[in-house]
């Protein structure tokens, strides 16, 4: 029999994808805003306490990062303390939960890409909440699963590739922000990977992966790292070379054509953003390649891909 997945954040980034890939393990019952709202305690307690799911993949956040630092109690509800309310409505009922997290939870001053023992300094109320999610998991006691990932994009919602492309059809040039170095991670790949690793834990014999003892914290981003100034280039580049008529491209850009002509590089401070970001939030993948045999893409490959298809290869993750 196929366990009940619980799904948060359907309509989400990483959410969308998952609701597409996690049928194949079992019966998915998926929530967005509207039929869970994690701002709510007793919302989540029902729901876990009626569905009772034997896992829970938790990829609802609060993720607007300049709104957080003026409301921070509303990203400390969905990002921190729903998650640790999930994990100890799970672990009374034996589930287990699949949770999401950032490279913003590091300060961007390590030289060399972190790895998940490294010591832990958001600098803003995003990631800070994120972090704090992170530890009412682990105090909980529940076997869990926290994925750490970096600069996630995708065809839709609101992010830096769908941004730049709708303000290419307006401006001749865009001002990118070239100091801040990290690994831009389409959501379809996280999908993807997750998928293959619960698919892996959840078969049937399969004596090698328990998820009581492969359980913990594992940095799952893009292979390589870029600035957001190579980023946008390499998305434009992408935009005005291909030659296919896909439907969310022309979403994106509302059928309007690339105007953009120019990309200047700018530091941090002349971008003059509220809300300080790491400059440096490169992750160390080493851990989930060597645990569960599975290495996502190089950031550029998973940028040309989204320009190739409508839809997405699922199993793109290295073995």
């Amino acid at each position: 029999m196929k366990p009940v997945i619980l799904l948060t954040g359907r309509n989400g980034q990483v959410g969308a994808e998952l609701l597409r890939l996690l049928q194949q393990l079992g019966e998915v019952v998926a929530l967005g805003h509207d039929q869970l709202d994690l701002s709510n305690p007793a919302d989540i307690s029902r729901t876990i306490r009626e569905l009772r799911p034997q896992l829970i993949v938790n990829a609802a956040a609060y993720t607007a990062v300049d709104q957080a630092e003026t409301d921070e109690t509303a990203a400390r509800a969905v990002n921190a303390e729903a998650p640790g309310l999930m994990a100890e409505e799970a672990k009374k009922i034996g589930a287990v939960l699949v949770h999401y997290s950032t490279d913003y939870v590091f300060d961007g001053t390590k030289e060399a890409p972190y790895d998940e023992m490294d010591a832990t300094n958001p600098l803003n109320a995003y990631g800070k909440t994120k972090l704090w999610g992170e530890q009412a998991i682990r105090k909980s006691g529940l076997p869990h699963l926290i994925f750490r990932t970096s600069w996630v994009y995708a065809r839709r919602g609101r992010n830096f590739l769908l941004t730049i492309l709708r303000i290419a059809t307006e401006r001749e040039e865009l001002r990118i922000v070239s100091d801040q170095v990290g690994a831009p991670t389409c959501a379809a790949d996280v999908a993807a990977a997750t998928t293959k690793i619960l698919s892996r834990i959840f078969e049937r014999n399969n004596r090698s992966f328990v998820f009581s003892d492969v359980g913990g914290t594992y940095h799952m981003s893009a292979a390589g790292q870029t600035t957001w100034f190579d980023f946008a280039e390499t998305i434009l580049e992408e935009a005005k070379a291909t030659a296919h008529n896909l439907d969310w491209l022309a979403a994106a850009t509302q059928g309007r054509r690339l105007i953009t002509r120019r990309v200047i590089p700018i530091s941090t401070k002349e971008f003059g953003s509220p809300t300080p970001r790491p400059a440096y939030s490169i992750l160390s993948n080493t851990r989930l390649n060597q645990t569960f045999g599975v290495a996502l893409p190089d950031w550029r490959s998973q940028v040309k891909q989204c320009f190739v298809f409508d839809s997405i290869a699922a199993d793109r993750c290295a073995d």
